[in-house]
């Protein structure tokens, strides 16, 4: 899954230097300093993130894309450290890869937006860890997997899903957007696609992968310049056009 290139690897993104984007404009010293203070997420340390996962076995891997691959952990829900396979809590641990199409930028960008969004159809943010060159977020897992995976069966395991269920997702998935646009401080999330809307156990939907979301025009401001982001097929024609 990319972020900013089609499948055949054309770039979204414009090349310009001087067009700005939030997350572009950030500053690039790789400390926790640049994490917004208000978050309630736990750092976690390399070590900690290698024991819940096994040390990120083959075996353990939920998927992959344009930042890096997700892998299947368990931590314990109050002390937050490592357990064994198949007790305490499961998390879903999303690793950077360091060759990838994303980077350090993003992986901020969806720590402070995370950190501070709370609503029952975005997906939860646990913690963090930033550790000399590692960038990893921590998620709560979601058993149902990504939209797209039901929609496309990419595996025996996801089924199709019924008539009322997909309403369901519809609802759940644009409520999330309802929230994060009439938030005190709005947020345009940029990404809205099927394979970032992930499904817990109950077929709630959740938006997912905020690392190209920016934030919304302030006081009497009514609109934001920004850079054209995102995925051919999921972008307007006009926002591509204009």
């Amino acid at each position: 899954k990319s972020k900013s290139t089609t499948e055949n690897g054309k770039s979204l993104v414009d090349s310009n230097p001087s067009s700005s984007i939030s997350i572009d404009n950030l500053p690039s010293p790789r400390t926790e300093g640049e994490i917004l203070q208000k978050s309630n997420l736990k750092s976690f340390s390399f070590i900690e993130l290698k024991n819940a996962t096994r040390n990120f076995r083959p075996d353990s891997v939920l998927g992959e894309g344009g930042f890096g691959c997700v892998f299947k952990g368990w931590i314990d829900e109050h002390s937050l450290l490592a357990t064994k396979p198949g007790m305490g809590l499961v998390i879903a641990v999303k690793k950077l890869n360091q060759e990838g199409l994303q980077g350090h930028k993003e992986w901020l960008a969806e720590v402070n937006y995370l950190g501070r969004l709370h609503h029952p159809n975005l997906v939860k943010l646990i913690g963090y860890c930033v550790e000399d060159d590692h960038r990893l977020l921590v998620y709560e897992f979601m058993p149902k997997g990504s939209l797209e995976n039901h929609l496309f069966r990419r595996s025996s395991h996801f089924q199709p899903l019924s008539w009322a269920l997909r309403i369901k997702v519809a609802l759940g998935a644009a409520k999330g957007l309802a929230f994060l646009h009439s938030a005190e401080s709005q947020v345009i999330y940029r990404d809205f696609k099927a394979s970032n809307i992930l499904l817990d156990s109950s077929y709630d939907a959740k938006l997912s992968d905020f690392g190209l979301a920016k934030d919304g025009p302030e006081g009497d401001k009514s609109h934001v310049s920004t850079r054209i982001m995102g995925t051919y097929g999921y972008a307007a024609p006009e926002y591509l056009a204009t």
